[in-house]
């Protein structure tokens, strides 16, 4: 499973901490490129972090949005208020 973080999975690189990630840049709506660099960029310049591929990227962007985490709207995603 790869939601969670295992002994052959790095904790950061867990669904669960990618979306985590990735809901605290969303502090106002992007665009899914704009969002990628910036997740991108947080993940190369944290030390000892594996490297956090597109595919990845996308299948975190996949989870939030199956749990009601993100929203899209005019080509801009947007995190959900409960």
């Amino acid at each position: 499973m790869m939601v969670l973080p295992t002994k052959r999975l790095h904790q950061s690189r867990a669904l669960l901490s990618v979306g985590g990630e990735i809901i605290v840049l969303l502090h106002e709506p992007k665009t899914v490129s704009r969002l990628w660099t910036e997740v991108s960029q947080k993940f190369r310049s944290t030390p000892g972090a594996p490297l956090l591929t597109y595919d990845w990227f996308i299948l975190a962007l996949d989870m939030l949005y199956a749990m009601d985490g993100i929203g899209i709207e005019q080509g801009l995603i947007s995190k959900r208020v409960a």
